[in-house]
This record gives structure tokens, sequence and C-alpha cells, in this order.
């Protein structure tokens, strides 16, 4: 490959490096932030699911203690309860005095400041005794929910009535049917647990403002709940789609809103087959509540990373693109003639051989302009160096105001002579913009003192055997003949004079 043919690839490969450059720097700069960005999502996921994970752990534990601690009270109630029941079917309590039958009848019961005394019904609902009182007052409860449910339901076993008033204390009444052992209705015996003893144990945690106890007897009654609403207390939540998962499953968890809050939570229960279940719930902006924390501080370090990135790309951007610029800046010194601004010899080769390749694939003609100036020598000895400087200067102005096309190259060739080239131009077309540049010249030279141009001219359309230095030695030819015919003229190489002439 000649040497302008290699310059000319040379400064094409280093412009699409510089590209490729700026492009790499920007994918780079992505990949990077989106990298980051990626590992510090997977992150923050992870620190999600811990957070919910973690949260959920806790809530379990607590809704287990919880219902350990209540569902055992109960049980023990419960059990006074049905041992007071199993004594009521006695054939010897019958046949000792009241006194002793009350022994017998109350050997057991639980005591506490929680509990109120157990209580026996017979089969209409009168009170015939009383584990606190020798001599109870009569009262009939017949018409008590505890005492129609154990009536008319043989099974129900034990029952827990809805909160209400007993003994001047909110409690919740307990009872067990008694039954003859010919499976007859004899009467109730009931109990209380007063509200004071939930109201005692959830004082023992440490609870937050949006954090939710509530404990729900197995007929969906909400027995109590804390923070405490008097408006939620006896209602049934079975119509709530989230008790109706928690009996649907043993344990579990679901999200959901607050009744009368709207306060979004996750709630989770440990035993749904006890008598009371124990339901607890958080609310998820606690829950997220250090994770949001930790998220936000991740987010801010990653916008720092992006931002920085983003500075550094931009600012290496500006040095390859500021590089580029004085890479274009020296080669436009490398390939530009300094005095008339015109392209340089070095450039034109490239230039030519560029469009004589391309002329050879399209099979389109090429012209060429050989120019030089009349009398240079003697008009240089005459005015000056400065002088002759300026001559060809004009000379240069009269040539690029002639030539517009954008394939065209107009170039100092060397000395006081110019090239031009011409790409898809036949002879005559070539020959008509050197006239109308002699043309200019002589008029501009009317005034800067008699300067002329003699210009040979050369076409043809190439083949692959030719190389462009013929087309060059032709239209050199035809610039030397013109000066033989005495300057200041246009001649054209003809076939019969060189063999590439068209």
């Amino acid at each position: 490959m000649d040497t302008h043919g290699l310059f000319n690839k040379i400064s094409k490969e280093l412009h699409r490096r510089r590209r490729m450059s700026a492009r790499v720097m920007v994918a780079f700069s992505l990949v990077t932030v989106l990298g980051f960005s990626a590992v510090c999502g997977s992150v923050l996921l992870d620190m999600r699911r811990g957070a919910e994970e973690l949260a959920r752990q806790t809530l379990e534990n607590l809704a287990a203690s919880m219902d350990a601690d209540i569902n055992r009270n109960v049980e023990l109630y419960d059990a006074s309860l049905r041992a007071v029941a199993s004594n009521l079917v006695l054939p010897e309590l019958s046949q000792v005095d009241a006194k002793l039958a009350r022994l017998i009848l109350f050997d057991h019961p639980v005591t506490g400041p929680h509990f109120g005394a157990i209580r026996v019904y017979d089969e209409h609902g009168n009170l015939t005794g009383d584990s606190a009182l020798t001599n109870p007052q009569k009262e009939n409860r017949a018409s008590e929910p505890f005492f129609t449910v154990q009536r008319d339901e043989p099974y129900v076993g034990l029952y827990i009535s809805k909160p209400q008033q007993v003994d001047g204390h909110y409690s919740v009444i307990l009872s067990r049917r008694v039954t003859g052992s010919d499976g007859r209705f004899l009467g109730v015996v009931a109990g209380s647990i007063k509200f004071d003893y939930f109201q005692d144990l959830f004082k023992r945690l440490r609870l937050r403002p949006q954090d939710m106890i509530a404990v729900i007897a197995h007929d969906g009654t909400l027995i109590v709940r804390t923070p405490f609403e008097p408006e939620l207390i006896g209602k049934n939540m079975l119509v709530t789609s989230g008790v109706q998962k928690m009996f649907g499953r043993r344990n579990g968890w679901f999200a959901g809103t607050g009744t009368l809050d709207g306060v979004k939570r996750m709630f989770v229960w440990s035993d749904s087959t006890k008598p009371l279940v124990v339901l607890v719930a958080k609310s998820w902006n606690d829950i997220y509540a250090m994770w949001r924390k930790e998220a936000t501080w991740i987010g801010i370090v990653l916008l720092a990373l992006a931002a920085f990135v983003a500075a550094v790309t931009v600012f290496f951007i500006r040095e390859i693109e500021r590089r580029a610029a004085a890479e274009r800046r020296l080669e436009e010194l490398a390939t530009t003639d300094p005095l008339t601004g015109l392209t340089n010899r070095r450039k034109f080769d490239a230039a030519i051989d560029t469009e004589w390749r391309r002329a050879i694939r399209q099979n389109t003609p090429i012209a060429l302009l050989m120019i030089d100036a009349d009398h240079f020598k003697a008009y240089n000895d005459s005015f000056g160096h400065q002088a002759g400087d300026q001559m060809l200067v004009g000379i240069a102005v009269c040539i690029a105001d002639t030539v517009h096309r954008a394939g065209d190259c107009v170039a100092r060739f060397g000395g006081e002579e110019f090239a031009v080239l011409l790409p898809g131009l036949t002879a005559p077309a070539a020959e008509a913009i050197a006239e109308t540049i002699r043309r200019k010249v002589e008029e501009w030279s009317d005034i800067e003192g008699g300067v002329t141009v003699s210009i040979g001219v050369a076409s043809t359309t190439p083949i692959a055997a030719h190389q462009w230095y013929d087309l060059v030695e032709a239209a050199d030819r035809a610039l030397y003949a013109a000066k033989e015919l005495g300057r200041n003229r246009c001649v054209v190489a003809v076939r019969g004079e060189v063999t590439l002439v068209a």
C-alpha cells in the first residue's frame, strides 16, 4: 500500500477509535452503576425479607407466650368447673348436710385476684351454690347466654361468654353443663375471669403505639383488645377475612388493615384450637422502620457513587473530546497549507487515491486541473516574497471561490502550482471550470499587477490497470503545453498525447 493511502487509513482508524473510546467509557459507567444498583437492590430486598422474617418470629414468640399464659389459666379454671360439675352428680352429696356438701362441692377451687367465684345453677337457672358465700342471695340466670347455651346445646363443652359486668367487674363468664347419669340437664356451673387479668398481662409488655393484641373466642367474639377500643369489645370478628383465615389454620400470619384506625399490619397467631386465641399485630411502618433508614443510607451512597461515576465519565469524555479536537487540529495543520489555507500535497494525494478507487468501482470519470502562476519568479523578484505570497493567496481564493462540490479537492501542489480534483467530470466540464478560474484570476490580476495562470486539464474513466499518477502526469503535460502556447490559457490533454486522456 502506498504512503498516502496508509496515512488516510490510519487517520480514519484513529477517528473510529476516538468515537469508540467515548462509547466504551459511557457503557462502562452505565454497567458499573447498574451493577452496583443490582447488588444494592438485592441486598435491600434481602434486608426487607429479613425484617419481615424477624418481625414474624418476634410476633410468633409473643403470641405463643401470651397464648400459653391465658389458656393455662382458662384450663385451670375450667378444671375447677368440671370438678364442681362432677361432684354435683355424686349420689353421696344428697346424704350429707349442707355445710359438708359445700365443702365436697368446692373442695379445690381456683383462687386469685382475677378469678370470680364459682357458682352453681339448677335446671331452672336458680342459684344454688357459691364458692365464695355460704348463704348466697337468690338469683335466677335462666335467660343468660351462658345458661341457655349449656341447656340447649348438650355438647358445647366449655362456653365463654361475651364480656359483661359480673359483681361490679367487667369480666367474661366461663360455664360448664351439669348432666345427670341419665343424660338429663341438671344445671350449670359458671365462673368468671376479670378483665383486670388481661390488662395486667398487657402492661408487662413493651408495645409501640401501633402494636395490637386481641383475644378472640372460638365463636369469633372479641374478648379484649389493646389498644382498648370499647366499641369493638364483644363484637363478632368472623365478618373479617383475616379472622376467618385465623380459624382456617392452626397457626400462621396474614397482612391486614385495622378495623378502626386503618393501619396496615402483620397479624400473627399461635394456636387457633385453644378456647381463647391470641392475635398479635405490628404495623408495617414499624417493621420496616430500621430497614428504611438503612435503605436511605444505601440509596444516598449509591446516588453519590452514581454522581461520582457520572462526573468522572463526563471528565474523561471531555478529555477524550479535547484530545480528539487537538488531534484534529494537528491533523488539519499536517494536511493544510499554512499560507493559502488549502489542502496540502499530503492530503491531496490521499484524496485522489480515494476518489480514483471509487471511480474504478463505479466506472465514473475523474478530472484533474493543474494550475500554475505565470512568471511567478519574476514577480517574486520584482515585488518581494511578501507580495509573492499575497499573489498566491489571491489565486487560491479565486480557485476556492469557483470549486464548491463536496467531493472536490483544491490543493497547493507545490510552490506556485495548484491542483484541483474534480470527481465525476468529463474533460469538457472540467475545462469549463478551469476557464472560470482563469478568468477570475485575470480579473483580479488587473488590480493586483497583471497576474495570470496557466491550466492543464485531464480527465479519464480509470480502470484497474491504471494508476492515478498517470492522470497527474497527463494534466501536468497539458499545463506545460499551456505555458508553451503563451500562458494565461487552458489546455486539455488529448488521447493522442497521453493514453489515459478521455
